[in-house]
């Protein structure tokens, strides 16, 4: 995140629990950020069979998208991936890799937007010990302006799609089912 102070690492929590499709977002979201977590959601539904979920897999779950410090308010579209990719894993049942942070916008088909503060969130991820920092491939042309530090201790995955954000996020490939044959 990109704050006043500079940048910090958010940590994105995500409960799967049973129920009618409900969505519920805490951690004091700003609007942006809530249609973040929406669009997040729909490209989850919309690749559901990639991902190898039921087609209908929110018609008996809730998701429980939290934003620990709640204290603090958080707004932006900058969190669109790591929240899809939290949602992802918590459905899928395939955990994220713990030492990667990420940033960028997502779009309701998978694409990924170019964000600010990338200087700041570097920045807070190399504080934080983070190994490996996702980010939309507009703005690879930034990591030039980044500290060397920052240079030589991240790995940077710049990406234009979701699938190469998974690609880098999960521990494992998501295992894709066959496509049901009509009967």
């Amino acid at each position: 995140a990109y704050t006043s102070m500079g940048g910090d690492v958010l940590e994105i929590e995500v409960s799967v629990v049973p129920g009618r499709g409900r969505l519920q977002l805490t951690g004091t979201l700003g609007d942006v950020m809530k249609e973040s977590a929406s669009a997040a959601l729909s490209y989850t539904r919309a690749r559901a069979g990639t991902l190898g979920l039921e087609r209908e897999f929110l018609r008996s779950r809730d998701l429980h998208v939290h934003i620990p410090a709640g204290a603090t308010p958080k707004d932006g579209p900058s969190a669109g991936i790591a929240i899809a990719s939290a949602i992802v894993s918590a459905l899928t049942g395939i955990p994220l890799r713990g030492n990667v942070a990420m940033t960028g916008e997502i779009t309701l088909r998978g694409r990924v937007l170019g964000i600010g503060g990338l200087k700041e969130k570097t920045v807070a991820a190399l504080r934080n010990r983070v190994a490996h920092v996702i980010l939309p491939q507009e703005n690879a042309r930034d990591l030039d302006e980044l500290p060397v530090e920052v240079k030589a201790g991240i790995d940077f995955h710049p990406v234009r799609t979701m699938d190469e954000v998974l690609a880098v996020a999960l521990a494992r490939a998501v295992d894709v089912r066959p496509a049901e044959s009509p009967t």
